[in-house]
């Protein structure tokens, strides 16, 4: 039995861990937490999230009363979260998107005294696509542009998705090129002619779409495209259940999802 908490409990991704966690027989949820001003401090999580009373009421502190914590929040929650588990030794799985350069450089030195996996997407699929992007875009070399289309709901608040600027960082560690410097974020007026270099990047935001990502490599007279569609957010609520099973008893150190699905050679 491995025990876990949820951070940004009452949001729609952490009440689908709440449903799908409760559901585990070799899980238990031990702890829900929220921002400090959220209206439901207080009240029973599993009540917020329409499954009915879990025992487990929703706060704003973090204790030491679980083996990892999954957290789906935003960067300065994620922050504060990443802090108590190591000052609590608690274990941690996040999927937060947009965490800023210093976030992730705190990431890595707390991955010193607890184990930690942090992925822009928790999906299965995504993951093998994080392998194959970049394994395809060398076989096809200079000839091809590189394009990547994303899609997400009208809520989501970071742009493009960290999901496809990993896919661009894939890519361009496989070409050779550098994704800060190559990378081109949606086009307007007159731009001038497509460089080879270049990785474009382009974000849709629209109604309740969970997840689209499509990668085009496009030469003159053919085009590929490689793509990824999440159908429900149970898709990224599995995963990072996968991840916090895996997490549960490992050792101090920064984990991926490759070492969950075991894609490490």
């Amino acid at each position: 039995m491995t025990t876990i908490g949820v951070s940004g409990a009452a949001g729609r991704m952490g009440m689908r861990i709440l449903t799908l966690a409760n559901e585990d027989p070799d899980l238990q949820v031990t702890a829900a937490i929220e921002r400090p001003e959220h209206p439901d401090l207080g009240k029973d999580a599993g009540e917020i999230a329409g499954i009915g009373p879990i025992g487990v009421l929703l706060s704003e502190k973090q204790s030491s009363n679980m083996e990892v914590l999954i957290d789906f929040s935003s960067p300065q929650s994620t922050l504060a979260r990443l802090r108590s588990s190591v000052k609590n030794g608690t274990n941690m799985v996040t999927g937060t998107t947009g965490l800023t350069d210093e976030i992730n450089t705190e990431i890595k030195d707390a991955a010193k005294s607890v184990a930690l996996l942090a992925s822009p997407n928790m999906s299965v699929g995504v993951n093998l696509l994080f392998n194959l992007v970049g394994e395809v875009a060398a076989a096809l070399g200079e000839d091809f542009d590189v394009e990547i289309v994303e899609a997400h709901h009208r809520f989501k608040k970071d742009a493009p998705s960290g999901t496809a600027l990993r896919l661009g960082e894939c890519i361009a560690e496989a070409l050779g090129r550098d994704l800060s410097k190559d990378g081109v974020h949606g086009r307007f007026g007159q731009v001038g002619e497509r460089t080879t270099n270049e990785i474009g990047m382009h974000a849709i935001r629209g109604g309740d779409i969970v997840g689209e990502h499509t990668v085009y490599y496009a030469a003159l007279g053919e085009r590929i495209e490689v793509r990824h569609v999440a159908q429900s957010r149970d898709t990224f609520v599995r995963g990072a259940i996968r991840a916090a099973k895996f997490l549960a008893h490992k050792k101090p150190g920064l984990y991926t999802m490759d070492d969950v699905l075991g894609l490490k050679s």
